[in-house]
């Protein structure tokens, strides 16, 4: 189902490493997320509640959106 808050995510296995992109641009990459949580992300009905209570504050992070996106939020 599309999600009015994820636009797209991609899961790296080997590193653990979960890459999220929002519908406002703002891409996350977030670190030591379980196989089996990112299958289970991949398999939600909702993305966006399924990323608010199983993945957001659970994993660290960091912001890897391309700069080039943060200058045209700001217009």
């Amino acid at each position: 189902m599309p999600s009015r808050v994820i636009s797209s995510f991609t899961y790296d296995p080997q590193a653990r490493r979960l890459v999220v992109t929002f519908v406002t641009g703002r891409v996350y990459e977030y670190f030591g997320v379980p196989a089996e949580v990112a299958a289970n992300f991949r398999a939600s009905f909702s993305k966006g509640v399924f990323f608010n209570g199983q993945i957001r504050d659970r994993y660290a992070a960091r912001e890897i959106t391309p700069a080039d996106r943060h200058d045209r939020s700001k217009v």
